[in-house]
């Protein structure tokens, strides 16, 4: 007989699930500490039911019905259609009735099982939460009772074909492996606390029998309107054909300087000190494939959007005609209040519903810094430059290097990553400072390896002759070779 299944209908976690949500008809655990969001997550679980016209129960031992109607409300639902039962209802706490609470006997616990499963006798519902496993550890009084509790709840439901969520606030000591041995599948919540910037978490399936879901931990945010998951972005799993042909760039200069432009497919990092250009470089790359009708992404993490809408249009990019008319996006990033994950989940929504074919990141510095304890970090551009790369987007990332004039260092070397490296510096001669470019790294074709003077005006970006008068230009001090200048450094 075929497996059938329920729709959690929460954003990404069917994903995560193998696409059509839980199997039918078992027994879960959803465990984590206060504040990771179980209720929320459950109460969306039974209004994907509702929805669907099944039966809906919600069993509370630790949540009254008023706090779960002021819990959905802050959600934009209504409680109308979900069966809440509370096994300790007003009556049962007046003075003389407390120790039956809080000083269980065997003879307490199955007095108050029994008008629970007597209930679901009557109402047979499709869908069930039990909130929240703790209180029956208090009635239970024991590890053995507790056992065999939970065992004759998994029983009960199977032989009456319901979907059951039991939500565990952890607040035993370590987790309840017996509890999980149990269970048909296990997700576990957490929530993590930054030294600065909001509350991040994540979920994990531990296990679901016979499912084969995605692994890992997977980032996800509570929002009004309920739980967004994110799921891990694996690259393999995306892949497609496409055109790798070359683009222009719209500056015939650096066309030359790149090899004839650069390669659809790949990822191209810009790295230099701040102010040397590098924004306004990949702006203008991103700007000509907006004229030529494709869509493009800006992320920024570091500029202010006003600034750099001023910045582009100081050299003659008109970028605002283009975001109108939905050619450009531009989006600013804070990351002290984004996961990893959502921002991934962001670059994706915009490359598969909006077709996107060139992303920019400005900078990986902000995005990096901002989350300094997110080690893996690293990992996730990997990862997220692969999956650019298989859905045929130009990638251009910019990263700002330590220093102005003279030596400089990378926060952390992403070089690797890239498919091409355009280096950007600053260098002293004839009394000014001036700035050159040269393109260090380009895996997918020849490319120029001279060393060129960048100008930028407000007519546009434009490259000078090769500096070949002097040596040392990138060190940001050269040498001039063979006496005086040729006409090699232009004064601007």
């Amino acid at each position: 007989m075929p497996t059938t299944y329920v729709s959690t209908s929460i954003e990404g976690l069917d994903a995560v699930l193998g696409g059509p949500g839980l199997p039918a008809n078992r027994l879960y655990l959803i465990e984590g500490d206060p504040g990771t969001g179980k209720t929320t997550l459950a109460l969306q679980f039974l209004m994907a039911g509702i929805r669907r016209g099944e039966g809906a129960l919600y069993v509370a031992l630790s949540e009254t019905r008023e706090e779960l109607r002021v819990i959905a409300e802050s959600h934009g639902w209504s409680l109308d259609g979900v069966d809440v039962y509370e096994i300790a209802p007003e009556e049962n706490l007046q003075p003389d009735a407390q120790y039956t609470v809080f000083h269980p006997s065997e003879l307490e616990l199955g007095a108050t099982m029994k008008g629970f499963l007597d209930h679901v006798d009557r109402t047979r519902p499709v869908r069930v939460v039990f909130d929240s496993l703790s209180e029956m550890r208090l009635l239970a009084g024991s590890a053995l009772r507790y056992r065999r509790q939970i065992l004759a709840l998994k029983q009960f439901f199977a032989a009456r074909g319901g979907t059951v969520l039991l939500l565990d606030d952890r607040t035993a000591e370590g987790p309840d492996l017996q509890l999980q041995s149990i269970a048909h599948g296990v997700i576990t919540l957490q929530t993590l606390a930054p030294e600065y910037g909001g509350a991040r978490r994540r979920l994990r399936i531990m296990k679901i029998r016979g499912v084969d879901f995605q692994a890992g931990y997977h980032d996800y945010t509570i929002e009004r309107g309920g739980l967004r998951v994110f799921p891990r972005l694996v690259a393999a799993h995306h892949t497609g054909a496409f055109s790798e042909d070359t683009v222009a760039t719209g500056v015939a200069a650096l066309d030359a300087l790149f090899g004839g432009g650069l390669v659809r497919g790949t990822t191209t990092l810009f790295l230099g000190p701040a102010g040397s250009g590098k924004s306004l470089v990949s702006a203008q790359i991103a700007t000509q494939a907006a004229r030529r009708g494709e869509n493009v992404a800006i992320f920024l993490f570091d500029e202010g959007l006003d600034t750099f809408m001023r910045g582009t249009r100081g050299i003659g990019l008109e970028l605002a005609p283009l975001v109108e008319a939905g050619r450009i996006t531009v989006q600013q990033i804070n990351p002290a209040e984004l996961s990893p994950g959502q921002f991934v989940h962001t670059v994706r929504d915009a490359v598969e519903r909006r077709q996107v074919s060139t992303v920019v990141i400005d900078s990986l510095n902000g995005y990096m810094n901002s989350m300094p304890e997110e080690r893996l970090l690293v990992t996730h551009l990997h990862e997220l430059f692969a999956y650019l790369r298989q859905c045929g987007v130009l990638t251009l990332a910019v990263m700002s290097q330590h220093g102005m004039v003279g030596r400089t260092e990378n926060t952390v070397d992403v070089s690797y990553l890239a498919d091409a490296v355009v280096l950007l510096r600053y260098f002293e001669a004839a009394g000014a400072v001036h700035k050159a470019m040269s393109m260090m790294k380009k895996r997918a074709s020849r490319h120029e390896t001279t060393i060129r003077e960048l100008f930028i005006r407000d007519t546009g970006i434009a490259l000078g002759p090769l500096l070949n008068d002097f040596r040392g230009v990138l060190t940001g001090i050269p040498e001039q070779l063979g006496g005086a200048a040729t006409g090699s450094v232009v004064r601007d």
